[in-house]
């Protein structure tokens, strides 16, 4: 079940975030996380970590990040409608699978 979810958004598609700290804002997905139904997100959901100086970075100090959001928590943003929606599967005519928009029926991939 886990999997499933995270077969609706690969990574480069833009997504909207629905819930959280963030919500409202879009970003352009960096990387899924299938085993643990997260996605890293450009620019948002940003953590502050306090790191040490050591052999990878010279001068420590307080390093602000992207920390990846539960799946769940964000919505495909479609190409021809701009606004959040959900994604279906839909076979084309050679055979291939293809997500698809439910509101305007436009191919996503």
């Amino acid at each position: 079940m886990a999997v499933e979810h995270a077969r609706a958004l690969k990574k480069n598609d833009v997504v909207m975030v629905i819930a959280g700290k963030d919500k409202g804002k879009r970003g352009k997905v960096l990387k899924v996380i299938t085993k643990i139904d997260r996605a890293l997100v450009e620019k948002l959901n940003f953590i502050k970590r306090h790191t040490k100086p050591g052999a990878a970075s010279k001068q420590g100090g307080i390093l602000e990040r992207e920390n990846p959001i539960h799946i769940s928590n964000l919505m495909l943003v479609c190409n021809r409608c701009d606004r959040p929606v959900r994604a279906g599967v839909s076979l084309l005519s050679d055979g291939k699978k293809v997500r698809v928009c439910k509101k305007c029926g436009e191919v996503v991939d």
